[in-house]
């Protein structure tokens, strides 16, 4: 992390010795409807603890974005879910992490409601634009990539590239008036979600796992069901907000399966606690006898990052004012 973040956060750090969390706000009502989740799946019955830190790194959120350029609006809240996903580690991971996560939501905003999307993102791709966002990455690729590899660096450079891709499948679907099916869309919303936020959590833990467990079964199951629980409890809650965008499994349920609202809801719903399920088994299944203890210990905190997402995610959903 930049020198002038790492001092933004010792500063903050400071005024925060006897930090105790706030009410929680209210979200939107769409996100409500997640609530049944909770009792439905033993990962997602309790809430994420906070990070003690949690005010140091909305600071360094803010610091940050007010120097590239971007929004930091506190009642959106990105530093609150990094605070609970990175609740365990040191408060510079999960700053880390809440900058990259609002950097990501702003470009998910210009690829919706923007002028010039995908120009913005074939620029930023080519090094070639002077929007903010550019800037902003060039910013945090410059702190996060410096202590990592270049397979690392590679791996993160095509999951940009799936992303940029399937925002072009998007805006063509958006052209034509498709909706995706439900077989499509998995994978379509795995790639517009930023299928790199799943790699930026080894620079933030700075750690690196081995190259070939990437493309072990049971980590692409993690990562996968990891995305997709998160991604779809996003498409329900921001369902009221994309109003009249087939690119949500809520809207896809009701369009292919002939369910109206509520029942493409419940749907929805049942497709999420599989996944968790799913995501449960693969990490009961990840090969860690196969590392020494140094890279056991190392796959496990990014392991148990991902595990913790979801309810991280969800209780963000409840309280964010973004779904309001």
């Amino acid at each position: 992390m930049s020198t002038d973040v790492i001092t933004s956060v010792r500063t903050a750090l400071r005024s925060v010795l006897h930090w105790k969390p706030p009410a929680p706000r209210s979200g939107g009502p769409a996100a409500w409807a997640l609530l049944p989740l909770t009792e439905r799946v033993p990962a997602l019955a309790a809430p994420c603890r906070m990070h003690p830190a949690v005010y140091a790194i909305e600071a360094a959120v803010i610091d940050w974005a007010r120097r590239t350029g971007l929004r930091a609006d506190p009642g959106v809240g990105f530093h609150r879910i990094a605070g609970r996903a990175f609740a365990g580690f040191d408060a510079a991971a999960a700053a880390l992490f809440a900058q990259w996560l609002t950097w990501l939501f702003h470009l998910d905003d210009e690829m919706d409601e923007g002028q010039g999307r995908l120009e913005i993102f074939q620029g930023m791709l080519a090094g070639a634009s002077s929007h903010p966002l550019e800037a902003a990455f060039a910013d945090l690729w410059r702190v996060t990539s410096a202590r990592m590899s270049d397979l690392w660096r590679a791996r993160f450079a095509v999951n940009l590239q799936r992303q940029h891709d399937a925002c072009r499948l998007e805006a063509a679907n958006r052209a034509a008036g498709r909706i995706p099916t439900l077989q499509q869309y998995p994978a379509l919303r795995r790639a517009t979600v930023g299928p790199y936020l799943y790699d930026l959590v080894e620079p933030c833990l700075r750690v690196e796992v081995p190259p070939w467990l990437h493309g072990c079964e049971p980590w692409r199951e993690l990562v996968d069901a990891c995305n997709d629980v998160t991604a779809w409890c996003n498409d329900v809650a921001s369902r009221p907000k994309e109003a009249g965008d087939g690119h949500n499994l809520v809207v896809i349920a009701m369009h292919e399966l002939g369910l109206n609202q509520r029942q493409a809801v419940a749907w929805v719903l049942d497709r999420i606690v599989e996944r968790c399920g799913d995501m449960r088994e693969a990490a009961g299944r990840l090969p860690l006898d196969a590392f020494g203890p140094r890279t056991a210990r190392d796959v496990s905190k990014v392991a148990c990052a991902y595990l913790a997402a979801p309810r991280a995610h969800l209780d963000w959903l409840m309280e964010s004012a973004r779904y309001a």
